[in-house]
Formats: C-alpha cells, sequence, structure tokens
C-alpha cells in the first residue's frame, strides 16, 4: 500500500515539472511560427533563420558539455561534414538533399568514433586541446583538397525539395530550422530524462564516483561525443542548400567557439538556456549594425557584463525548478483557511438523540 502511494506521488511530481515545460515549449512553437506573419522583411527572417541554425548547434553542444561535462573546441567539425557531404553528393552525384543527410551522418559518427575511442579518456584541459586540434584538421582537410573546392569551396548547391514543396526562400527555410529545433529540444530532454542521461550528469558531477557506481564512463562519453555529431551533421546537411555555397572559413574555430559562447552564456545543461543563449549570439551583433566597427565591441562588454553577473548563465539548469509549487504555496498561504472541523451548533443539531 505505501509503495503504491509513493509511486503515485512520484508520477504526479514527474507530470508536475513536465507539464509547465511542454505548455512553455508549445507557446513558444505557436509564437515562433507566427514570427514570418508578422514581417516580411526578408533580412529579418535571415537572421532568424540563422539564429535558429546556431541554437540546434547549440542544443547539438550541450550535450557533450552540458550533460557529460566535456569540453569540446572543435564542434564546428561535425557542422562541416555534414554541409561538405551534402554539398559533395549533390553537385558530384545529383543527390537529393534529403538523401545526402545519412551519409552525412554516418560519417560524422564514424569520425566521432575516430577521434572519440582514444581521446575521451582524457579530461579537462587535454580533452580540449584534442578536440580544438580536430576542428582544425577538418577546416585543413577542407580547405586544401580539390575534391572539396579548396579555398573557394562548393557552390551551386540545388534547392531543397520535400516532396513537391520547393525549399529556397528565408521564410521557408526559417521553417524547416523551425521543426528542426523542435526536434532536438524534444531528444534533448528525452536523453536527458533517460539513463543514459542520468549517466551523463553523474560523469559530469564526479567521473570517479561515476566509475564506483559501475558506470562505464568511456562508453558513455563516446555516446555524448556522437550523439553532439549527429546533431551538428544534420544541421549542416540542412544548412547548404540555405547557402547554396559553402567555404571552409565557415566552419573554423570562430564557429566552434560561437557555439561554446551561445551554451555558456545560456546555461550549461540546460535546453532552454541554450535556446536563449544562441539567440542572443546572433541577433545582439545584428541589432548593433548600425555602430559599425564598434558594435563587437558593445557585444564583446556585453558578454562580460553577463558573465560577471551571472557566471552559471541567464538560464541556467534547474533555475525554475519548483516555481509552480512555491506558487502554489503562496498562494494557499493566502487563501483562508478551511475548518478542520465541523462546527459547534452543526455538531450539536446532527448528533443522535438519546432515548427516553
Amino acid at each position: 500500500m505505501s509503495q503504491n502511494l509513493v509511486a503515485a506521488q512520484g508520477r504526479r511530481s514527474v507530470l508536475r515539472t513536465k507539464w509547465p515545460q511542454r505548455t512553455a515549449l508549445f507557446v513558444l512553437v505557436v509564437l515562433a511560427a507566427l514570427v514570418p506573419h508578422m514581417t516580411g522583411n526578408q533580412y529579418y527572417l535571415s537572421v532568424a533563420y540563422q539564429a535558429e541554425v546556431l541554437i540546434c548547434l547549440a542544443i547539438g553542444l550541450n550535450i557533450v558539455v552540458g550533460y557529460c561535462g566535456l569540453l569540446d573546441l572543435g564542434f564546428a567539425a561535425f557542422f562541416a561534414i555534414g554541409a561538405y557531404t551534402t554539398g559533395l553528393l549533390s553537385v558530384d552525384r545529383h543527390w537529393t538533399i534529403l538523401a545526402t543527410i545519412p551519409p552525412g551522418i554516418a560519417i560524422a559518427v564514424i569520425c566521432a568514433v575516430i577521434i572519440g575511442l582514444p581521446t575521451l579518456r582524457l579530461r579537462s584541459d587535454y580533452l580540449a586541446v584534442v578536440t580544438l586540434g580536430f576542428g582544425l584538421i577538418i577546416q585543413s582537410i577542407a580547405t586544401n583538397l580539390n575534391q572539396t573546392g579548396g579555398a573557394t569551396g562548393i557552390y551551386g548547391i540545388p534547392i531543397l525539395t520535400v516532396g513537391g514543396i520547393v525549399i529556397q526562400t528565408a521564410q521557408s527555410f526559417y521553417y524547416v530550422f523551425l521543426i528542426l529545433l523542435v526536434v532536438f529540444v524534444f531528444i534533448s530532454f528525452r536523453l536527458r530524462n533517460s539513463r543514459i542521461g542520468r549517466a551523463w550528469l553523474c560523469i559530469r558531477e564526479d567521473e570517479d564516483a561515476a566509475q564506483a557506481m559501475g558506470i562505464k564512463i568511456h562508453r558513455y562519453k563516446l555516446y555524448a561525443y556522437m550523439g553532439g555529431a549527429v546533431m551538428g551533421s544534420v544541421t549542416g546537411a540542412l544548412y547548404a542548400p540555405a547557402l547554396t555555397a559553402i567555404s571552409p572559413p565557415s566552419f573554423g574555430f570562430n564557429e566552434s567557439l560561437l557555439i561554446l559562447m551561445a551554451v555558456a552564456i545560456g546555461g550549461m545543461g540546460s535546453v532552454w538556456g541554450a535556446i536563449l543563449g544562441g539567440a542572443i549570439v546572433v541577433i545582439l551583433p545584428e541589432a548593433f549594425r548600425q555602430f559599425s566597427q564598434a558594435r563587437l565591441l558593445i557585444f564583446g562588454a556585453m558578454l562580460i557584463i553577463i558573465m560577471m553577473t551571472r557566471p552559471r548563465g541567464l538560464f541556467p539548469e534547474g533555475a525554475f525548478k519548483g516555481t509552480a509549487t512555491r506558487l502554489r504555496e503562496r498562494f494557499n498561504d493566502r487563501a483562508p483557511p478551511r475548518p478542520l472541523v465541523a462546527p459547534p451548533e452543526a455538531a450539536v443539531r446532527d448528533a443522535p438523540s438519546e432515548g427516553p
């Protein structure tokens, strides 16, 4: 009996924590879907889907950095693998864009395994140096190989078509990356609440303790690295037809740094933080574009202020945990107390009469 009561209370607590997140996600998706109808400015829409691209990459990196605690400075390499695979197969082999996504995922996973197996045993700064080198290697390969177009890159990437729908405008790609963003957010939440996600969180907090509890830390680190690689590759595969031309500078260390910056500003380990951080990193520099060269200085100063005042990020993990419970308790405190016993008159009136 007591076990059933505890299980029921656990299910109710899980529902209380999940429903606010689902409601917030639904509201945000509806509002985001209405953005193209609010403005027909192609520049605003292009900035919006650029923000969605960075948010998708930040969610992928959040699995590696935020969930598992692995410092990755070369995440743009998987972004490049997906984009260049799509560019080569669609231009040289005349594949459709959607058909190039699975090969890009396969290549990204293979590269993640090749790099991850010998290097994920390293920690902190050593792992960061290795991932940085991996990112530079991929950029160097794209720059020096004739098959990848060298420094010029690949141009003439065909239009993305889904069934009979032709996607080539900024508004169309806005909706494409919005759908991809919703899928990534759903996967991230499901992963975090799964057995693998709990193992990642244990590894992030203390590797030695996680290993003592029987968690195979190297295997789960590799899972995290592979999951981030898949998300980066899929984003790159859809980003290539949006630009119709790609080149190595778009996938260098600066891009990896922007993705990591988005995760750090929003809050490591927080999916909502990755969304907020990616939007800030893309939109704020564009908002200060009127200041010409000083806009980067203003943006950098704002980032310093944010990290000094909010070292855990603007929306850290568990930022609003228990908010609904606290509001409910405060509301109940203001409500008049309910009587615990019946009034004396009712008790006398309802009492059974004694016999003669």
